[in-house]
């Protein structure tokens, strides 16, 4: 890992956009209160490497069909 930038929340309030950006481009990013550091900044996923989100497949043409009144009853309050 890179080197380590600590700010404090002040700080980390004021350059935020930055810090983000240096986080994600693999420096360690800490943030301090009152010079103790509390939390760690890291990207969730690299940016530019994530999918959709869509589930890859198709649904059957029945899916959509109306349940049995039996399946309905099951699902009443």
């Amino acid at each position: 890992m890179s080197a380590t930038v600590t700010v404090n929340i002040q700080e980390a309030k004021t350059q935020l956009s930055r810090l983000v950006k240096a986080a994600t481009q693999g420096k360690e990013v800490v943030i301090a209160h009152r010079g103790v550091p509390v939390v760690r900044l890291e990207p969730v996923e690299p940016l530019g490497k994530r999918s959709l989100g869509f589930v890859k497949g198709a649904l059957p043409e029945t899916f959509f069909d109306p349940l049995p009144e039996e399946e309905l009853r099951a699902w009443a309050l």
